[in-house]
């Protein structure tokens, strides 16, 4: 989940077509005023590949969340609550209090755009093939956390997800809605006859669950490879054509809102970096794009662009200094301390992400916003480790640090110097690790940058315990579970699989945090991290709060990470030639502007 470039990962391949402004449209592809061209870009993924199918699985497909892309429904942005969605496929839906299953109402007059109606065997088909692709609650491992345990075609437009209760997840609704949905009778194929007896027998053990999971599995790459003929969507738009610069969709007459969906026609255009996206935007050429990292003066370029218009909201993402304990001197909690203080988190973030982030008040492992909600006046008691030079120094000399010449080294006298790790291409992540070697070595401590060649690298190398340190996308609510997991789950040893959680020693098993599996924390006592995240899996609001309130106490003292900054969601729209963009703060910013437009939100301006 990196942006362009610290939350999306953007490596676009062709050279990119701009759109004009009015461009052809073709209003006889649906009911509904307005009519036009709405152009945007894609930052969720790489850039556009012609040779791409209409498949929502394929990794490099021509599926567009949102536009021709469907789901069950579109999750809310809420601060604390996973289980809210915006309908989609579903028109509305019942959650059991105790999460035990969530009841399904597909639109009444949801259609694909062959004019076949959307039912329950669609939505049936397309969760067997999630199985496959072992998604959210449809994972076939043994034991696994909130999974469907059964699915039932209630009727034509109604379907019941039952969930396994020996392992609940509190976040089982959202696992169900977030969901995608396809035509049977265009991927009903991929599955054999065979395909719920061969997967009520993976839930098993021995020999015969273990083939029909592996089968299971190998069906999974055919759903990832297949490309169907046309594309034959739900959603308020089709694809029309593509190609290396741009991909075109046009509007589904028999989406179940078009007489809402204002835009005839939706291009996406391909880009081969930020610079590119930076020059649509100050040229008025995007209608919207998600949040792209900018260094101030572009970014007041982009702001001054005719008809520009940022919209800005919550992102449950903070991004944090992350340590390997098992490299010396990172081991000693007063070093990293001593690094906290250090630090001017306030002078990263606007160098870094001065549109896309806000500094962190403390490390807390939530993101600031939603820790006003979980701990309340409590937040106010961490320790907020804000820059102060003596106080970093005095933490070094009880970690037994030496300091020669102006220069700190390790205990035993020999050099000290801190490598922090990045990705090629994450310009606010790179921009921050630099300002932050510029503040070590302005007070003694030698310290350098290491890019390396992209995303996928450095998720592979830092797993393998090869970094010092690096950058960790941490706090990523709104379930409290997800949340900490990111500091004290398998990356730090811990691992929970069937309700159990078991520990790996540092450098085993992904293990490449090293925290101690037991911690003693001031005003809690001795605390097992993994053990108290766990515990959030399954647990109420109410009862997560006091979990929530020991795990930032011990996030606050133990420091595997330091909390640099908290990340606003910022997306940029133009008014040129549509309005009803969402206001400010609003709980949509989160989710594609196609959901927007299929919600009936925007309208072309008259």
């Amino acid at each position: 989940m990196k942006r362009l470039a610290a939350v999306v990962a953007l490596l676009g391949l062709a050279t990119a077509t701009a759109a004009c402004s009015g461009g052809s449209t073709n209003n006889s592809s649906g009911s509904g005023g307005g009519g036009g061209l709405f152009t945007t870009i894609d930052v969720n993924r790489p850039g556009i590949d012609a040779s791409g199918p209409a498949n929502p699985w394929a990794p490099k497909g021509n599926s567009f969340m949102g536009y021709n892309a469907m789901k069950l429904g579109w999750v809310k942005n809420h601060l604390t609550d996973p289980n809210q969605f915006y309908p989609g496929i579903a028109a509305s839906w019942e959650i059991a209090p105790d999460n035990s299953s969530v009841t399904i109402h597909i639109q009444p007059n949801g259609k694909w755009s062959d004019g076949k109606p959307v039912t329950a065997d669609d939505v049936k088909l397309s969760l067997g093939l999630a199985y496959t692709a072992g998604s959210t609650a449809f994972a076939i491992t043994p034991g696994a956390a909130g999974v469907a345990a059964d699915i039932q075609v209630v009727d034509a437009k109604t379907v019941k997800v039952t969930q396994d209760m020996k392992n609940p997840s509190s976040k089982f609704a959202r696992g169900v809605m977030d969901s995608w949905v396809v035509p049977a009778h265009v991927f009903g194929s991929l599955l054999p006859a065979d395909f719920w007896d061969k997967l009520k027998t993976s839930r098993g053990t021995g020999a015969d669950a273990d083939k029909a999971r592996e089968e299971i599995l190998a069906i999974g790459q055919k759903v990832l490879a297949f490309a169907p003929p046309k594309d034959v969507s739900a959603g308020p738009f089709t694809l029309e054509r593509v190609n290396p610069g741009e991909a075109l969709l046009v509007k589904n007459k028999n989406f179940y809102n078009a007489a809402q969906v204002a835009p005839a026609q939706v291009k996406f255009l391909n880009y081969s970096g930020n610079e590119q996206i930076w020059n649509y935007l100050t040229a008025g050429k995007l209608d919207h794009s998600g949040f792209v990292a900018a260094p101030t003066d572009v970014m007041t370029r982009i702001k001054n662009a005719p008809g520009s218009q940022p919209i800005k909201g919550f992102s449950p993402v903070a991004v944090g200094l992350a340590f390997n304990q098992s490299k010396k001197p990172y081991d000693n909690v007063h070093v990293r301390r001593g690094l906290a203080y250090l630090i001017d988190r306030d002078q990263v973030t606007k160098v870094a992400s001065p549109e896309g982030g806000t500094a962190a008040v403390t490390t807390s492992g939530i993101h600031q916003k939603p820790a006003q909600e979980w701990l309340g006046s409590e937040l106010s008691t961490l320790e907020p480790y804000k820059h102060d030079v003596a106080k970093a120094e005095a933490e070094f000399k009880q970690a037994g640090l030496q300091k020669k010449g102006g220069k700190w080294a390790l205990a035993d006298g020999s050099p000290w110097k801190v490598t922090m790790h990045a990705p090629s291409g994450f310009s606010d992540w790179i921009s921050a690790q630099e300002n932050i070697k510029s503040q070590l070595i302005e007070n003694g401590v030698d310290a350098e940058v290491v890019t390396v060649a992209d995303f996928p690298v450095y998720l592979e190398e830092i797993a393998a315990g090869k970094y010092d340190a690096g950058f960790w996308l941490m706090a990523l609510g709104p379930a409290p579970y997800d949340i900490f997991q990111r500091l004290y789950g398998a990356s730090n040893g811990w691992t929970n699989v069937a309700g159990k959680v078991a520990h790996s020693a540092p450098g085993k098993g992904g293990n490449w945090m090293g925290s101690a599996e037991q911690l003693d924390v001031q005003g809690v006592g001795k605390v097992n991290p993994g053990e108290l995240t766990a515990k959030l899996n399954a647990a109420t609001a109410e009862q997560a709060k006091p979990i929530m309130l020991e795990l930032a106490k011990t996030a606050n003292q133990d420091l595997p990470a330091i909390q640099l900054w908290d990340y606003v969601n910022t997306q940029f729209t133009n008014t040129g030639r549509f309005t009803g963009w969402p206001e400010q703060d609003s709980d949509l910013l989160r989710l594609p502007a196609g959901v927007w437009i299929q919600l009936g939100l925007i309208k072309a301006k008259q």
